[in-house]
């Protein structure tokens, strides 16, 4: 029964290999990721790592040139946000008309990116606007740590010195 079970789907493969081959040609065409979402995940990962308005990232990279300051130790920061950054689209204005009967349209500009994706054409990028900082460093209690800290958060945020707050940690 296996023997002729195996005979008959030789024949058939045999008889179909053509047809299997397209056939699994197109299953594999069909799992194969899109061309834009490896290009994504890349830019993505890419973006983390270069982007200065990713909060995470942005805390990641004062920790580590606040611990290089004299006396300061290993240090933790915390930003909080008042408004995340933010994205100014391209319009494109329309004007009609002459006189009293003049009116004015605006409508977002879209970019064309292929198999049918658009995007949304940005004319300007905002960064965030900070809400608040704290520093903490085994350094907190000296003056000159301190004055080093707030000054560095301050340069690099934009925060005014009443916003930033530095204590001691262990």
């Amino acid at each position: 029964m296996k023997k002729e079970w195996m005979e008959r789907a030789g024949k058939a493969l045999k008889k179909y290999q053509y047809v299997m081959l397209v056939l699994l040609a197109g299953v594999l065409l069909l799992l194969w990721p899109a061309g834009e979402e490896p290009r994504a995940a890349e830019s993505q990962q890419g973006e983390e790592a270069q982007d200065p308005f990713q909060i995470g990232s942005l805390e990641d990279r004062l920790e580590a040139a606040l611990s290089q300051v004299e006396g300061a130790g290993e240090v933790t920061v915390v930003l909080t946000l008042r408004e995340g950054p933010q994205a100014m689209p391209l319009q494109d204005l329309r004007e009609s008309g002459e006189g009293s009967g003049q009116s004015r349209e605006s409508s977002a500009v879209l970019l064309s990116r292929g198999s049918g994706g658009q995007e949304l054409a940005v004319l300007q990028q905002l960064g965030p606007e900070y809400r608040g900082a704290l520093v903490v460093s085994p350094g907190g209690d000296d003056p000159r740590v301190r004055l080093a800290l707030s000054n560095a958060i301050s340069a690099l945020t934009g925060l005014g010195a009443d916003k930033i707050t530095i204590c001691k940690g262990k």
